[in-house]
């Protein structure tokens, strides 16, 4: 029987797409249980009083751990006090790469496939072509 080498890259990649999916579905519930563990013994060290204990050649301790993110309606003043009081070191301007992508091809479709001169020459433009991949109906 004759093999299609078309056929089996077409195979293997939808099953190492699937087998990724599946992947990320169990590191999400294996992430899910442990918050959940370490939750339980978070509680049970400091009820016990215990900050920190070795079990299996291996130390387990309390960590506080304190995460502070600007209010998104107020993002522009935190920015701006950092700056005035000499931290302006901490805020960095940024573009979402995908929603850029997809300004600067509808500028190129608007302009006959070319940027604008004056963008042209600030950007790296890559093409890669891929493999779309869902379900037949």
């Amino acid at each position: 029987m004759n093999s299609n080498p078309l056929l089996e890259l077409a195979s293997k990649l939808s099953a190492l797409r699937e087998r990724k999916e599946a992947l990320k579905e169990e590191e999400k519930q294996l992430n899910d249980e442990i918050a959940d563990v370490e939750q339980q013994l978070v509680d049970m060290m400091i009820n016990e009083e215990m900050q920190n204990f070795t079990y299996s050649g291996k130390l387990f301790y309390l960590n506080q751990q304190v995460r502070v993110s600007p209010r998104a309606e107020v993002k522009g003043k935190v920015f701006a006090w950092l700056k005035d009081n000499g931290y302006e070191d901490l805020v960095y301007e940024t573009v979402n790469s995908n929603r850029f992508s997809a300004f600067c091809k509808e500028l190129m479709e608007e302009n006959d496939g070319e940027l604008p001169e004056d963008l042209a020459g600030l950007v790296n433009i890559f093409e890669k072509t891929a493999i779309g991949l869902r379900k037949a109906k």
